[in-house]
């Protein structure tokens, strides 16, 4: 079953990139008390990825901001360490909150996966965005197969 506006986050286990290295948590500790843009991207370094949904949310950092979310981050079935040195190249450090779903247990949690086997990459969390709000989700944006139009942070700007 896939999450839908109105449910509560599963608990899973993140492992977040931060200046002090890996950290891991919940998504009760780091979503609680806190309005969260969070986006999911197939794979750190992949090209849509990195040229178009990362960027988005980098550069509209202020103003999502100023619509009252607290923490921007980006969930990805990769391991932390891929996580840092991505938000490292992109420029993401001190905006986006990088949390490793290395198993991906939270993607399958929020039944937000796809099958990348056809391109050596298994099973990933799809595409998408959502605001969370003390751990509920409030917007959700899942994009198509191979889209990305609904999952930017314009969309969800607008949206707000």
């Amino acid at each position: 079953m896939t999450i839908a506006v109105g449910d509560k986050l599963p608990e899973a286990h993140f492992v977040e990139v931060s200046a002090e290295g890996p950290k891991p948590t919940t998504t009760a500790d780091f979503f609680g008390g806190k309005k969260v843009a969070l986006f999911s991207v197939p794979g750190a370094f992949t090209p849509t990825c990195s040229a178009r949904h990362l960027p988005g949310f980098i550069d509209q950092h202020d103003a999502l901001k100023a619509k009252g979310v607290d923490v921007i981050a980006c969930t990805a079935v990769n391991d932390p360490f891929v996580l840092a040195a991505w938000a490292k190249s992109a420029g993401a450090e001190g905006k986006v909150v990088m949390l490793a779903d290395g198993n991906g247990t939270f993607a399958q949690a929020t039944g937000l996966t796809m099958d990348g086997s056809a391109f050596g990459l298994g099973q990933r969390g799809s595409r998408w965005s959502m605001i969370v709000d003390d751990g509920t989700v409030a917007q959700l944006n899942v994009e198509a197969p191979g889209a990305f139009e609904v999952s930017s942070a314009d969309y969800m700007l607008s949206k707000l």
